[in-house]
């Protein structure tokens, strides 16, 4: 980038990254902090509902299968459609929408009258989580100082495993008071301990949609982006709690490129395009094919033989948030690593961990070990599994999404990206439960090791660093050396 003269006004770029952290980015971050710990939470609160719902509407496998996949098929419906929306309309208005369809959906999941109106209701859901990931990230980024961005990124994310250990724990909360309620009969926890744990969801939207309320800021960037040089200039001294003045001069809109989608798949920015999105599609296929799964893999691995029902699912709530607690040592890792050793090379130490630990559950799969006594090498593989995936992939591809493509399509970008990865996640989703009828337990998960190799493969070939530069000076360069990773 050409060298602005000393006694030249500073562009927004400039007095954005030479600014302190200002109430307004906290207020902003802890916005986008709370939509993603809803995701987390209605994601994987499904686990340790299912078996409940699977007993009250008399379901069959495939079923279950739908109701799993019903709102990670809506997050990717809405990860596409609402993210190109977010770059026309702005961050702000797209994100009451989405606290609308939260407190909407949420409220119907509770109050579903059979299998089909709660795979509507779940797949609602899924469309206001996929609108997340595009807000959220571009809000983030376009709003904090370059020098943070990816630990304020991450940090924002890792309450995706507050939300998921927050519905391991209503889980166990609702099990618990149905067993002191109901001693001697499992049909009320039947009926009604499932509507509880989904019905906390709406008490969680509730609660982020008062946050919104209080707090409407446009991103800057997405005013400069669009040539509206006032508008940019109250939200960015209101962001940066000073007098800021932006005008064609400081910021002229050839620094920020207005493209169509389609700029996704040119020359220019495809290779982005594909380290955004293929790497996050493979990871998904393991992240939700596990996680969602995760206490019937604990149920099926240490606790087969187990002969009651409210037992069985206690001991898997409980492995489900002991595990649970390593995704949030991963983020923290991540955190404290992501601008030290740089996006790409934290990805690729991840993905090949999370294959470790899938080799480790693959052996705990193994027809000799099944049983209780199994259950050390069974927590082993989870452990390690969470804990390398939040400390590389599940951090860095939704941060990547974010920083590689420019203001005009960076939610464009990034919610190709994410709908891209939760085609991967409807497939780890649905297919990996009769994948494991047909190649057990132990071979599904040789395969699932497979993939995060791969991934780490590709994030190599089509590495971009981002760390350390500002979001324009991303722009100017397309690979990076093999020194730097």
């Amino acid at each position: 980038m050409i060298a602005i003269a000393s006694n030249q006004p500073l562009s927004f770029e400039q007095q954005l990254d030479q600014s302190r952290l200002t109430r307004p980015m906290w207020l902003l971050w802890l916005l986008s902090a709370g939509l993603i710990a809803l995701d987390g939470f209605d994601f994987f609160v499904i686990g340790v509902a299912m078996p409940f719902i699977e007993r009250d509407f008399g379901i069959d496998a495939a079923n279950v299968g739908t109701i799993a996949v019903a709102a990670v098929a809506g997050s990717l419906v809405g990860s596409l459609t609402l993210g190109p929306i977010t770059d026309k309309v702005g961050r702000q208005r797209m994100l009451v929408v989405d606290i609308l369809i939260f407190v909407i959906a949420s409220a119907a999941t509770a109050l579903s009258w059979n299998a089909t109106s709660l795979i509507l209701f779940r797949f609602l859901v899924g469309v206001g989580i996929g609108a997340d990931y595009p807000i959220s990230v571009s809000y983030i980024t376009e709003n904090v100082p370059s020098r943070f961005r990816g630990r304020m990124v991450i940090g924002a994310f890792s309450f995706q495993a507050v939300g998921a250990l927050l519905g391991a724990v209503v889980g166990l909360v609702v099990i618990w008071a149905f067993q002191q309620l109901y001693p001697d009969s499992a049909e009320p926890a039947i009926r009604y301990a499932w509507r509880w744990m989904l019905g906390m969801g709406l008490l969680l939207a509730i609660l982020v949609g008062i946050l919104r309320f209080q707090f409407l800021l446009e991103s800057p960037r997405y005013y400069i982006a669009r040539g509206e040089y006032d508008e940019a200039s109250k939200a960015a001294a209101e962001l940066l709690e000073q007098p800021i003045v932006i005008t064609p001069e400081t910021d002229p809109p050839s620094r920020e490129p207005s493209l169509s989608y389609g700029a996704l798949f040119s020359p220019r920015y495809f290779r982005r395009t594909i380290l955004a999105s293929i790497p996050w599609f493979l990871q998904d296929i393991a992240t939700y094919g596990i996680g969602i799964f995760t206490p019937l893999i604990i149920v099926t691995l240490a606790f087969s033989n187990e002969g009651n029902l409210m037992t069985r699912e206690m001991n898997a709530a409980l492995g489900s948030a002991f595990v649970d607690v390593f995704l949030i040592l991963g983020f923290s890792l991540a955190i404290a690593l992501i601008d030290r050793i740089g996006r790409i090379r934290l990805q690729i130490v991840g993905f090949l961990g999370m294959a470790v630990g899938l080799v480790v559950l693959a052996l705990a799969g193994d027809p000799m070990m099944a049983g209780a006594s199994n259950l050390g090498l069974v927590l082993t593989g989870f452990i390690i599994f969470n804990l390398l995936m939040n400390a590389g992939p599940n951090s860095t591809t939704f941060l990547l999404s974010g920083e590689v493509f420019p203001t005009s399509i960076r939610a464009s970008g990034a919610g190709f990206a994410a709908a891209f990865a939760k085609a991967g996640a409807v497939f780890g989703t649905f297919a990996l439960p009769i994948l494991k009828q047909s190649v057990g337990v132990a071979n599904l998960l040789l395969l699932l090791a497979f993939t995060c190799v791969l991934a780490a493969i590709i994030t190599y070939i089509f590495r971009v660093e981002t760390m350390g530069r500002s979001l324009e000076a991303v722009g100017e360069e397309e690979t990076v050396t093999l020194e730097q990773v």
